[in-house]
């Protein structure tokens, strides 16, 4: 006998995520509500807030499935390609809706500005990502662009790699920036050997590396601040 697959009109109206959502408003919808509309429908034999729930059980917190590859979701018994596919769209549209990533113009005064600007992008990256800031002679934001990713080093953050954007966008400084997903944001012995290659390179280039900024979720390392740079 085939196993039937639940759809969320199988749910008693009551129940139904979408009717939850108009009666009360989306900010008084679970966890496991606000899952079931990404994900639409449930698998054999369970409803979609069923399913929603397991895959909470499986990942323990939303930040873990947030982090999931699309492989690793698939291992939940009822999510499939397509829809691990949505679940990964809806973490990344949240995570631009909260990143400052496109404020480009905005004058960048201090260290802090630039960890407000990206934190929400990079620092909850469970690997390090390296990223360079071009800016005008006035300090202006022309663009945010990602260099590299994985563990910092003499091949990741290459000279080559970091200044493309910033020639291309004629720009008369730079910041660079990475994360680190230790949430310990002193610089290793690779980062003080890199900030130092750079700041070289950008001299040749006659464009200036004026920061060099570690982030995490919640703080921030400053080389311009501690005189490293």
């Amino acid at each position: 006998m085939k196993t039937r697959t639940y759809t969320v009109s199988d749910l008693p109206i009551e129940d139904r995520p979408r009717e939850r959502l108009q009666k009360v408003g989306v900010d008084n919808l679970s966890t496991q509500e606000l899952l079931a509309l990404i994900i639409e429908k449930g698998g054999r034999g369970q409803t979609v807030l069923t399913l929603a729930q397991n895959l909470l059980a499986h990942f323990g917190n939303l930040q873990n499935i947030k982090n999931a590859s699309i492989e690793e979701l698939k291992k939940v018994k009822g999510i499939g390609f397509a829809t691990a596919c949505k679940i990964q769209a809806a973490f990344k549209l949240g995570e631009k809706a909260g990143s400052h990533i496109t404020n480009f113009g905005e004058k960048i005064k201090k260290p802090e500005t630039v960890f407000n600007l990206l934190k929400n992008e990079i620092g909850n990256k469970m690997k390090e990502n390296f990223y360079i800031l071009s800016l005008t002679t006035r300090n202006n934001l022309i663009s945010v662009d990602k260099v590299s990713m994985g563990t910092l080093s003499s091949s990741l953050a290459h000279p080559r790699e970091v200044f493309l954007p910033a020639i291309k966008n004629s720009a008369s400084t730079v910041i660079i920036v990475h994360n680190h997903p230790s949430e310990d944001t002193r610089p290793s012995e690779d980062d003080l050997n890199i900030t130092k290659r750079l700041k070289e390179a950008g001299k040749i280039l006659g464009i200036d590396v004026v920061d060099h900024i570690i982030v995490s979720r919640t703080n921030y390392f400053s080389f311009k601040d501690k005189g490293l740079i």
